[in-house]
């Protein structure tokens, strides 16, 4: 392995989500993540986000049996952190939740991974990103003003989740090295969502954002920051805030509209203006006559497009990973640039390697296999 987080271990139980995608970016730069996975997930369908499992090696354990518990007990124990995706009791009722896995590695970081959190009346509640997202107050805050609209599953599933879990995991293994004590992190999406809804929790006080839907500077009021139709029904984005950058943007459509920043009366009928000069030439032509340094507009690509625009192709910002085109691992290093990424790891794709690893003979293993502890997947083995 190369990368900026060599030596580091992290240990996870599978899940969906969050968990898999913090193991995506950790393993992306360098990390062993080994992900422990249930049994009857070996050779069944791909999951949903699968190109999130790459980056980590994944033994397929039933942990509900003794054996498998002990398993887990024996990976921790020369791990740096293991993440607990059960809502709060699951774990102990296991026997892999922090006491005992922090009597095994007292260095331990034990990181919890939930929607709600680990206390309060919703903690044992079931969800999912929109119900996160929802709570915290940041669905209210997205969409027309007629309605909320779910922004896929990225500000609680991976922002408020995934990217929060990496930041503690990093953050509580930095303290360990130095205290010697591991620690057990509480990680909450609605904790993680109302985190990422910082500036305008402070801009709703003083006035500066109205606590309503597109009526709002950065939300789809403004014409000088939206979406526009173009010709061909697809879309331009304008990020114009600035008033020169706006007047660029307006000297390449050749328009008069101006810019009043600090009037938000005016907008809809300025919003009305521009979206008549954008509806008369398609989505390519604008790119063509906006593309300037400092106009602030770029079209609205699709998930199929994106990778083959001029800017993100020279830049590598994707890479192709066994026919499936993906986020090349972020951000880049100087000195210690990580590998190119591998193909994903499904359930039980290392349950013989890992198990190697951790000392048992292959007699031992063949006997956890035929006894239903583990399995190993028929898809490779490695």
């Amino acid at each position: 392995m190369s990368g900026p987080l060599r030596g580091l271990r992290i240990v996870m139980m599978g899940g969906l989500g969050p968990a898999p995608f913090c193991g995506m970016l950790l393993g992306d730069l360098g990390a062993d993540v080994v992900r422990v996975d249930p049994v009857a997930g070996v050779d069944g369908p791909l999951p949903i986000d699968y190109t999130v499992r790459r980056g980590q090696r994944s033994l397929a354990a039933d942990v509900k049996d003794p054996r498998g518990r002990d398993l887990v007990h024996r990976l921790v124990a020369g791990a740096d952190a293991f993440v607990d995706v059960y809502r709060p009791g699951v774990a102990e009722r296991l026997g892999i939740g922090p006491d005992a896995l922090l009597g095994r590695n007292p260095r331990l970081v034990y990181a919890r991974m939930t929607g709600y959190g680990q206390d309060g009346p919703l903690s044992g509640h079931a969800g999912h990103d929109i119900n996160y997202i929802a709570l915290a107050g940041a669905l209210h805050g997205i969409g027309t003003a007629e309605s909320p609209v779910p922004p896929l599953n990225l500000v609680g599933d991976y922002g408020g989740g995934g990217m929060l879990l990496a930041v503690g995991l990093l953050s509580a293994i930095l303290e360990a090295r130095e205290s010697g004590a591991g620690q057990v992190l509480d990680v909450a999406m609605v904790d993680g969502v109302a985190t990422l809804l910082a500036p305008y929790f402070g801009m709703v006080p003083t006035g500066t954002w109205r606590d309503r839907r597109q009526d709002n500077l950065l939300d789809g009021a403004a014409h000088f920051y939206g979406v526009y139709v173009t010709a061909d029904g697809r879309h331009v984005a304008v990020g114009a805030m600035e008033p020169k950058f706006y007047a660029e943007l307006c000297e390449r459509l050749g328009v008069g509209v101006p810019h009043d920043d600090d009037a938000p009366s005016t907008w809809s009928a300025h919003r009305a203006a521009l979206a008549a000069r954008f509806a008369e030439k398609t989505r390519d032509e604008w790119e063509r006559i906006l593309d300037s340094p400092g106009c602030c507009a770029t079209p609205v690509l699709s998930l199929s497009e994106a990778p083959h625009h001029p800017h993100l192709a020279a830049r590598g910002t994707f890479v192709d990973v066994d026919g499936v085109t993906q986020p090349a691992p972020a951000p880049r290093f100087s000195r210690t640039p990580p590998a190119a990424p591998g193909a994903p790891s499904l359930p039980g794709d290392h349950t013989r390697a890992l198990l190697r690893e951790l000392g048992l003979d292959p007699e031992a293993v063949t006997a956890l296999v035929d006894a239903g502890v583990v399995a190993q997947s028929n898809r490779k083995e490695r």
